[in-house]
């Protein structure tokens, strides 16, 4: 495994995030099977991937509870632990959103269901129309002050707020976003018109989501075909919004691609991906040993650059995606 910094941070973090949204019972298509779940995280540990993502709303719960099991008897040292604070964690008026409040409440539930002392990267989940900016920052700042929380990022807003968000934190000598976490995939390239400029003059590390777009990118859809029952482009509206003439010309480039460097299409698509200078570390999502240790594999792949142009040659950026 290779490692980097987090942006203009000194926390190194494999070039992988486990993404650990599968690990739960909430959805069908997630593993379901809590011994199945901890023996996977214990395997990419064991690969050097020391940088774990997860929320508080992934299964209500459940996906840390899971990853706090799993992390028990590992080096916490060494463990780069994120999780998320926004999404609704009940029926009450203040069960959701970026209030002081919220954030200091489920920062604390988070604590006990990871079984951990402090947090390294605690994420904003979404932006909070509701609450002012000020409010969400002074409770995150206090989160840093009071060693609950290492460092804090966000995922999926506008550049616009985004800019705020850091400009405030300047202005007001609150602690800065140290990430971003955004979708990023050779076939959801918007943000390259959106937050990744912003990212890139700022010194924010990017942790894009759904590198592999919800599997579109391994080639197990194809085009003229209906998805499998159990898959989840079967399940999963999004996942089918990739199903465009432009984006199967994307998948036919990694495919050939793949085929010659002896690799397959979901490695060659993390490589492209580990080629952009704005990313820091994709987040896979496997649910098995097999997909892990492919996706690891990513990681020493390297594509030239007449390869890369080729699979980036289809896609124009564009936000919002037309």
């Amino acid at each position: 495994m290779a490692y980097t910094r987090l942006g203009d941070t000194g926390l190194e973090v494999s070039r992988l995030c486990l993404g650990c949204m599968n690990f739960g019972s909430e959805r069908p298509w997630m593993m379901n099977d809590r011994d199945a779940s901890v023996d996977l995280i214990h395997e990419a540990l064991d690969l050097g991937i020391n940088f774990l993502d997860t929320a508080n709303v992934y299964s209500t719960g459940e996906s840390e509870e899971i990853v706090g099991d799993a992390v028990a008897s590992a080096d916490r040292d060494e463990l780069v632990l994120a999780t998320k604070v926004y999404g609704d964690m009940g029926d009450g008026p203040n069960a959701s959103g970026l209030s002081r409040k919220h954030v200091l409440d489920q920062a604390e539930a988070s604590l006990d269901r990871l079984d951990t002392d402090y947090i390294d990267l605690y994420q904003i989940h979404r932006w909070d129309d509701e609450t002012p900016i000020e409010e969400t920052l002074s409770a995150l700042d206090y989160l840093i002050e009071t060693g609950r929380v290492r460092y804090i990022g966000a995922s999926t807003m506008t550049a616009y707020r985004f800019t705020k968000a850091l400009y405030t934190s300047d202005i007001e000598d609150y602690e800065r976003f140290a990430c971003m976490q955004p979708e990023y995939s050779a076939v959801a390239r918007y943000e390259e018109e959106n937050l990744l400029e912003v990212c890139a003059g700022e010194g924010v590390g990017v942790i894009p989501w759904s590198p592999l777009a919800g599997g579109f990118l391994t080639g197990k859809y194809r085009p003229e075909t209906e998805p499998d029952e159990g898959t989840r482009a079967a399940a999963s509206e999004s996942v089918r919004s990739y199903f465009t003439e432009e984006n199967w010309a994307v998948l036919e480039a990694v495919e050939a691609v793949a085929s010659e460097v002896d690799a397959t299409p979901a490695q060659v698509a993390l490589a492209w991906l580990l080629e952009r200078d704005a990313v820091t570390a994709p987040i896979i999502g496997p649910r098995t040993s097999e997909h892990l240790r492919e996706n690891a594999a990513a990681v020493s792949l390297d594509l030239s650059p007449g390869q890369v142009a080729r699979i980036t040659e289809p896609k124009t950026p564009r936000y919002p995606e037309a």
